[in-house]
């Protein structure tokens, strides 16, 4: 509850301060206010005050001291206060200052006050009331830092730059948990190069489309190698290149299943064990094509397109439960999914880098596990370009 919540109208307060000659000395030091009227006594016994008065604004600096202490008091921004002098101030006089709650604006969260002063003899020298506004004490920021326990489950784990993936995490202290669907082979072999860097891993198949397979492959993980901390999603659909005339939805539906039915599926999974930690990092692999698109390519790039979106919208929602979400988005990159490319494209698409040559599967892991670890603490909704100066914004 914020200090604005606790007042109610009808709350008041009050101090008392009886004005000295060192106030009035004080206050003449810090303002260079010396009028006579208040520091020479010859020169007020010629007035109708016959006695120095005191600065007005020094008695009235004392309801400060109330909102500043009590009514709000910590947080109190005093930006308004309307003010008459009804009585003169002398030294000696015993000030009672009060202020009440009047008024509450829920949506400003500004209190307006009477505030009134009045002497020893109950007579009232001063009155007005004031506008305040509550500023309430921001949280404290707890920076999103690496915890011990740390498990990274990497969809595609067993392609190209999924290996790579798991090989960066591994070195960065990582349990790695290898995801493949079809290439068992290969996410044995990576599982034990794993293994003799002395990290814990396991391989899992999984079709991600599959909602009760993403369930058991997630309780598998968490059986062997402890609560995902890590997910990030390598996965792609073969890609070909066909002509808008010759495509037919389910050329679309394949792509939009593995790219955003099997990232909901997997994000729903490991959600609620990163909940439960305040900790997690989502990372999703995309595509320098969303920026410049390659022909033919149609339902990839559209469902590519998606994904991007639902990261954005993921990171958003999530990021108050301590979940980062971000996402990798890699140029052309050297590996088994440019076996169908020309030899021509690829030349002329490193020469037209300004790093002259395409990404390896190392530059896109090495960004992968940036985000991975607690050195990218304050990135959300973020994509990471990997592509050697292609795209400069």
């Amino acid at each position: 509850m914020s200090k604005f919540d606790d007042l109610y109208i009808g709350q008041f307060t009050e101090i008392s301060h009886t004005i000295t000659q060192e106030d009035i000395t004080k206050f003449v030091d810090l303002t260079g206010d010396n009028n006579r009227l208040h520091t020479d006594t010859e020169y007020a016994a010629g007035t109708s005050f016959k006695k120095p008065v005191a600065h007005g604004m020094l008695g009235a600096s004392f309801i400060s001291t109330i909102i500043g202490t009590k009514i709000p008091g910590d947080g109190a921004l005093w930006f308004a206060q309307n003010i008459e002098f009804l009585m003169p101030v002398r030294v000696g006089d015993i000030l009672t200052v009060r202020a009440e709650v009047i008024k509450k604006d829920e949506r400003s969260q500004i209190i307006e006050l009477s505030t009134d002063i009045s002497n020893q003899f109950r007579q009232k020298v001063i009155q007005g009331t004031a506008k305040v506004k509550i500023i309430d004490q921001l949280p404290a920021v707890v920076p999103i830092k690496d915890i011990t326990a740390k498990t990274a489950l990497v969809i595609g784990g067993s392609g190209g730059i999924g290996s790579a993936v798991c090989m960066a995490l591994a070195a960065e202290g990582f349990h790695v948990a290898v995801h493949y669907n079809s290439n068992a082979l290969s996410a044995t072999s990576l599982v034990n190069r794993i293994k003799q860097g002395n990290r814990k891993a396991h391989s899992f198949k999984c079709d991600i489309t599959n909602q009760q397979e993403v369930n058991e492959m997630i309780a598998s993980v968490e059986e062997r190698l402890g609560i995902v901390t890590v997910l990030v999603n390598c996965s792609t659909s073969k890609i070909a290149a066909i002509k808008f005339n010759k495509l037919i939805w389910k050329d679309f539906e394949t792509h939009i299943n593995n790219q955003i039915k099997g990232a909901f599926n997997l994000v729903q999974a490991v959600v609620p064990g990163m909940e439960k930690q305040k900790y997690g990092k989502i990372i999703h692999i995309n595509s320098q094509a969303l920026e410049t698109p390659m022909p033919e390519l149609v339902p990839y790039i559209t469902a590519k397109g998606a994904l991007m979106g639902f990261t954005r919208a993921l990171a958003f929602d999530l990021a108050g439960k301590g979940i980062q979400v971000n996402s990798v988005s890699p140029g052309m990159t050297d590996t088994e999914q440019l076996a169908d490319v020309p030899e021509k494209v690829r030349m002329l698409t490193a020469a037209k880098t300004p790093l002259r040559r395409l990404a390896t599967t190392d530059d896109v892991a090495n960004a992968v596990a940036f985000l991975a670890t607690g050195k990218s603490g304050f990135l959300c909704g973020e994509t990471i370009r990997v592509n050697g100066g292609q795209i400069m914004l």
